[in-house]
């Protein structure tokens, strides 16, 4: 029995759950692969995405998937993580949960006698991450470009650096000196990275890391849980906005990508987020597709 907390825990096999979220994109596996398998969904976060496209997702595979926020468990007034844990896994056949703090999801996972997915912690996204790597797939072929990423480096920058190592595509982050992503999250991606012969790059310079860039990332300046710093955020971040005259110092054909929800106006312009080179709606729809790869994988793949 495995678990997927981190894109390390498939840093050998992204490339295999990335070829599986084409299959089921393209209709080339069985139906209902998952016929009658139960997945909890518990959300300590509100989502848009991470809800509908595991929940669509799981009705496709054939499985049925129970929504349960913070409010329906006992969770939510003191229970211990491994009681909870240990009473769901006699229930149910896998667990996604989108978390406030990664190391709840950690202990959910080693008292837990099922799969657990990471739909979010406040370390990583790696379903957002693979999702973003099938769209780069899609329009761009390969990973042989550079992939930059402008602004807070959150939870989303620190699985795209694991995931960009991992498959081998040089990375760029740009932000303020203050907002760099995870220190040991950054010297696992840059293993991977030697070990693919790629690069990863971290400055506070915009300009030069978005030079002839093949993809140009941005995310939020305030994050759920972030507001009480929301004015000092938009003062610190307002240098790193993607409008159009980064766009101009990229490759021609650069594609824009945004994890969503996006705030006009502030992390990007909208000139870019809705012009030619944005790709955010593909993205979102890879969303359902990544998710159904994930589960596929972790509930019937690696246990056969």
């Amino acid at each position: 029995m495995r678990s997927l907390l981190s894109v390390s825990d498939i840093s050998e096999e992204v490339t295999r759950i990335l070829d599986i979220a084409s299959d089921f994109k393209d209709g080339k596996i069985e139906k209902e692969p998952l016929k009658d398998q139960k997945l909890g969904m518990i959300f300590q976060k509100s989502s848009t995405r991470t809800r509908v496209s595991f929940e669509v997702g799981m009705y496709e595979l054939g499985g049925y998937a129970l929504f349960l926020s913070n409010n329906d468990l006992q969770l939510g007034r003191g229970e211990p993580i491994k009681d909870t844990a240990k009473v769901l896994s006699r229930y149910l056949d896998g667990i996604m949960i989108r978390a406030i703090k990664h190391e709840d999801v950690v202990k959910f996972s080693e008292n837990a006698d099922i799969p657990i997915i990471n739909g979010l912690t406040d370390l990583e996204h790696p379903c957002q991450a693979l999702a973003d790597m099938l769209t780069v797939k899609e329009h761009k072929g390969n990973f042989d470009g550079k992939f930059v990423y402008v602004g807070d480096g959150n939870n989303v920058c620190n699985s795209l650096l694991l995931i960009c190592g991992c498959l081998g595509m040089d990375m760029a982050v740009a932000c303020p000196e203050e907002y760099k992503p995870d220190e040991e999250i950054v010297k696992k991606a840059e293993e991977y990275a030697d070990k693919n012969n790629s690069t990863i790059t971290i400055t506070p310079n915009v300009k030069e890391a978005v030079k002839d860039a093949d993809v140009i990332y941005t995310d939020v300046w305030v994050s759920m849980g972030d507001e009480a710093e929301e004015e000092k955020r938009k003062e610190d971040f307002k240098e790193y906005q993607v409008n159009q005259n980064l766009i101009d110092l990229a490759k021609d054909d650069v594609i824009f990508m945004h994890c969503l929800p996006a705030i006009r106006g502030e992390e990007v312009s909208s000139e870019v987020i809705d012009g030619p080179h944005s790709v955010i709606y593909d993205e979102a729809e890879n969303r359902l597709h990544a998710q159904k790869a994930v589960m596929y994988y972790f509930l019937k793949e690696v246990l056969e």
